[in-house]
């Protein structure tokens, strides 16, 4: 059958439009590519709020706008206000190391200089056969090294603390959108599951992976944070370690690395600590890290991350890793969705392949 004008014309013109959509589709990524973080944040933030939008909808005659006002008092309540105290306070201490360094009331030279001379001969003739004992130069290095990073701390710390235009913008862009999705997330959904060419019972599997992933890895991963560094900050105070906000956040910003996070701040400490003597504190400290920071990433990660995304733990922890060095602190979101996503489309792939088997 040989087709008409108007059939050969129409089969044209679904041909072009695919690469036409991937045209507006990347397009549309590069525009919105600078905020990025504050629209994948506002999407996040909406899909954690919308079972609370949804009980307040029922309870406000489902009137969408009232409901959708009160989750974003919620939110402002419960998360943006405590970040905006923590941050302030997060910012004196920062500029207060910073300005210690810089006066020389804090010398780090003198602590490295300490943990030097405890050193057993041995690790003295292993550092000599590495070309490193030239401790003056590695003072320096390291002294520069605490202040840079002191600094930094800081200056990003102070610009946050300060409201700057961008944070502002991107803070404005994240409730902006988080709002519009609270309210108007299910015609959102619905069109989306609408334009993705798939069976339906696909389209299911792969929303329902992606959102349960999403959850699970922020709820579970920030609350393991959370807890790892308030935890780690009350041992520090308690112990007398200078700056214990700032270690505080640190170990509950590497806390969002499985298995090895926080220990890339205490462990370290604790040698510290055994180098020069104080082995009470060493000891306290190692028992506090092994038996309650570590136990809390062992039994609540795994409960909390690993049992909803049924994914193997080892696959969220490279994936996390990864994610976090391409895409950065979004990362450890990002990576693990993706990584959901992967195995949901092989499982549909190799599922479609043995219906269509003889």
């Amino acid at each position: 059958m040989i087709p008409t004008d108007e059939q050969a014309s129409a089969a044209f013109a679904n041909r072009a439009l695919l690469p036409l959509m991937v045209v507006v589709t990347l397009a549309l990524g590069w525009i919105l590519l600078p905020f990025y973080g504050a629209i994948l944040w506002g999407a996040i933030i909406a899909l954690l709020f919308t079972p609370v939008y949804r009980r307040l909808l029922a309870r406000l005659k489902w009137r969408r706008t009232q409901a959708a006002l009160l989750t974003m008092l919620l939110i402002l309540l419960l998360l943006i206000l405590p970040f905006a105290l923590l941050t302030a306070a997060l910012a004196r201490e920062a500029a207060q190391v910073y300005q210690q360094l810089q006066s020389g009331e804090m010398n780090p030279s003198i602590y490295f200089q300490g943990v030097f001379n405890a050193l057993p001969d041995w690790l003295t003739a292993l550092l000599d056969s590495f070309g490193l004992v030239n401790f003056a130069a590695l003072q320096r290095r390291l002294a520069a090294a605490l202040a840079q990073g002191s600094q930094f701390l800081a200056t990003q710390a102070l610009g946050i603390g300060q409201l700057t235009f961008e944070f502002v913008t991107s803070l404005f862009i994240t409730l902006y959108l988080a709002f519009f999705l609270i309210r108007d997330g299910d015609a959102v959904a619905r069109a989306l599951r609408d334009a993705v060419p798939l069976a339906p019972e696909h389209k299911k599997e792969l929303i329902g992976k992606f959102t349960t992933v999403i959850r699970a890895t922020v709820k579970g991963n920030l609350l393991v944070a959370l807890i790892q560094g308030t935890l780690g900050g009350l041992a520090f105070w308690a112990l007398g370690v200078g700056g214990a906000l700032l270690w505080a956040v640190l170990m509950a910003f590497l806390s969002l690395l499985p298995a090895i996070g926080a220990g890339l701040v205490w462990v370290p400490v604790v040698a510290y600590f055994f180098v020069t003597g104080a082995l009470w504190q060493a000891i306290a400290l190692t028992a506090w890290g092994v038996l309650v920071i570590g136990l809390i990433d062992n039994l609540l990660r795994p409960i909390l991350v690993g049992k909803d995304t049924r994914m193997p733990d080892y696959v969220v922890m490279i994936t996390t890793l990864g994610g976090m060095v391409v895409f950065g602190i979004n990362g450890f979101v990002i990576g693990p969705a993706i990584a959901a996503m992967f195995m949901a489309v092989w499982h549909i792939y190799a599922a479609t392949r043995i219906e269509a088997a003889p």
